[in-house]
């Protein structure tokens, strides 16, 4: 366990927070925040910045809290998260969440309301405490990372979006088209505990978050000490199937089944290292980790992070159901 990071209650708490909803929330957001620290005495600084600009003001902002003794507060979706604790576990600060996402695994999880106003109250009164993190090579991840099929689902949704607007509809649609014409076949070679196996997959699927494998029907059954995001982690691997089995997973996942479906393999590990079988010309893996995606050298090294990141959470909230 590492020493945990100063946290003084006095020195400004620095908020990053993803301007890319629109001014009219931004300012919505600002008020918000500002109404919160004036009723608990407290002081803040804020960030408004675009998604292509988040890693450097997160990083500026982690390096203020560092020097102060205080935390840097993400205020956003996954994609904030992520990149607010890349750059709070680099410095060794403390890190906040006020959770503006459509599921919020990693905020319900350690018991921070999905509720902005009542996020804020919360982390008025919070203390740092350490949570599990993973890591894809040098990459961090606090809710999930896959490869393969769901790398290239995320690619088809943004393509989707901006050309038909953001909204629930156009997000299934495009899942649903992207996972009917899944083709591509991947071979992975696995080493885990001492094991070697060669799976061909359409994608391997790695949980770092108990609750969010819970809702899809698809935690893997407990074979070593800890539980995904508290001492393991979850993986599933989506084997090849036919059109037909491909509905019928579709339909097991939504109604949180997914553990059922018929190709789905399920377990529990620490560390794995994969390495995908890739086309001539190729230069990396495309990884999804909370939401993003980059490209990733081989092999992928799917671990629980020696370092620990320090969580602003009041121990009286409980996870919201």
């Amino acid at each position: 366990m590492t020493k945990p990071p100063a946290f003084h209650a006095d020195a400004p708490l620095q908020f990053v927070i993803n301007g890319a909803a629109g001014s009219h929330d931004v300012d919505a957001r600002r008020e918000l925040i500002e109404s919160a620290l004036r009723a608990h005495g407290r002081r803040g600084e804020l960030q408004v910045c675009r998604p292509a600009s988040l890693p450097g003001v997160a990083q500026e902002a982690a390096h203020r809290a560092r020097q102060s003794g205080t935390a840097v507060v993400a205020v956003g979706g996954d994609g904030t998260l992520n990149a607010v604790a890349q750059a709070a576990h680099a410095q060794g600060c403390a890190m906040g969440v006020v959770p503006l996402g459509t599921f919020n695994y990693f905020a319900r999880t350690h018991g921070i309301p999905v509720d902005p106003g009542q996020a804020l109250a919360c982390l008025m009164q919070a203390r740092p405490e350490p949570v599990q993190v993973a890591a894809v090579n040098d990459r961090l991840f606090l809710v999930n990372a896959s490869l393969g099929l769901y790398p290239e689902l995320l690619e088809d949704r943004e393509s989707y979006k901006a050309r038909f607007g953001r909204s629930r509809w156009v997000a299934i649609v495009s899942a649903c088209a992207t996972l009917l014409r899944a083709r591509r076949r991947w071979h992975v070679h696995i080493e885990m505990a001492g094991q070697v196996r060669e799976l061909q997959a359409l994608t391997l699927f790695v949980g770092n978050n108990r609750l969010q494998l819970q809702q899809l029907g698809a935690e893997p059954e407990d074979t070593i000490d800890g539980t995904p995001g508290d001492g393991s982690m979850g993986a599933l691997v989506l084997r090849p199937v036919g059109r037909l089995s491909m509905i019928a997973l579709m339909f097991k996942g939504a109604v949180g089944r997914l553990g059922e479906a018929a190709g789905v393999e399920r377990f529990e590990f620490q560390h794995m290292q994969v390495r995908p079988t890739l086309p001539q010309g190729i230069p990396g893996t495309k990884v999804a980790f909370d939401g993003e995606v980059a490209t990733l050298s081989a092999p992928l090294n799917f671990r629980i992070h020696e370092r620990p990141l320090y969580l602003l959470t009041a121990p009286r909230w409980e996870p919201q159901p």
